[in-house]
């Protein structure tokens, strides 16, 4: 399966993936101190929907592109992450980073790493506006523990690899543990494909091992996954260590409204105390 992201910009595993961020950057703004974003694998930060990737797939069409009746819903996080899209443009969709960068206030910061050439080049343009958000050249997993702790002591993690390598699970397990151990009061979101249940299910005891007692498991699985030949992805899974107070409720709501839309389903599990 290829994972990079130009080809799944936008699509039902984004949505639910962009949702939840949009919802914990609200929760951090609701008190003053500043916090700080570290998104390990930024990627281009801006997308082209009409670009060869994006109509090759035809993948955004039936995620975002499914939810276009659902404006001015009341829903805090629903809402936000709707102005974000508009906010990339008519035919573009907002990655993790330039969702996060239009949410900073004057005193939050960014940093979003991306190792390949092409992709850190397109994603320094499209951070360039924001003066409190910086895009790095690096490998997001090897960058990590330098950042860690970040000096507001409070903000939010996101692993979001692009699953390319057989051991990615592996890979991802121990940045976790490693950033855990470094910064354990922070906010982890960590994405990952489902494409073997067991395997998903291995790595959430891998994260309750390294020491995280407080998780939010949100699954996505579409009810009628396309069948053409290749292989596609059905199911995706995001996990929250430290999930603000609130915010399992907040999916929920959200996903009422969502899931009937992407004909999927929408799972938010509890796994630990929130």
């Amino acid at each position: 399966m290829n994972y990079r992201h130009g080809f799944h910009a936008g699509n039902f595993a984004d949505v639910v993936k962009h949702l939840a961020l949009v919802s914990v950057l609200l929760h951090l703004r609701k008190k003053e101190k500043p916090f700080c974003v570290i998104d390990t694998h930024a990627g281009r930060g801006l997308y082209d929907l009409t670009s060869r990737e994006a109509k090759r797939t035809g993948e955004a069409v039936a995620g975002i592109g499914r939810l276009s009746e659902l404006r001015n819903t009341g829903v805090a996080a629903l809402d936000t992450y709707f102005e974000a899209v508009r906010g990339a443009g008519e035919g573009h969709y907002p990655g993790s980073s330039l969702i996060a960068a239009s949410l900073l206030r004057d005193k939050d910061r960014l940093i979003a790493i991306e190792k390949h050439p092409e992709e850190f080049a397109a994603l320094a343009g499209t951070l360039a506006r924001f003066i409190r958000a910086k895009a790095v050249d690096a490998d997001g997993y090897e960058r990590l523990p330098a950042l860690l702790p970040p000096a507001e002591r409070r903000g939010l993690v996101l692993i979001d690899p692009p699953f390319e390598d057989e051991k990615e699970f592996e890979h991802l397990a121990r940045a976790f543990a490693g950033a855990y151990r470094r910064f354990a009061t922070g906010i982890y979101m960590l994405w990952f494909p489902i494409k073997s249940p067991a395997a998903a299910d291995a790595f959430m005891g891998e994260i309750a091992n390294a020491g995280a007692a407080k998780l939010l498991r949100i699954d996505v699985a579409l009810n009628a996954p396309r069948v053409d030949g290749k292989e596609r992805l059905a199911a995706a899974g995001l996990l929250i260590v430290n999930p603000p107070f609130g915010l399992a409720e907040e999916m929920e709501e959200a996903a009422r409204l969502v899931a009937p839309a992407l004909d999927a389903r929408i799972a938010v599990k509890r796994l630990g105390a929130e």
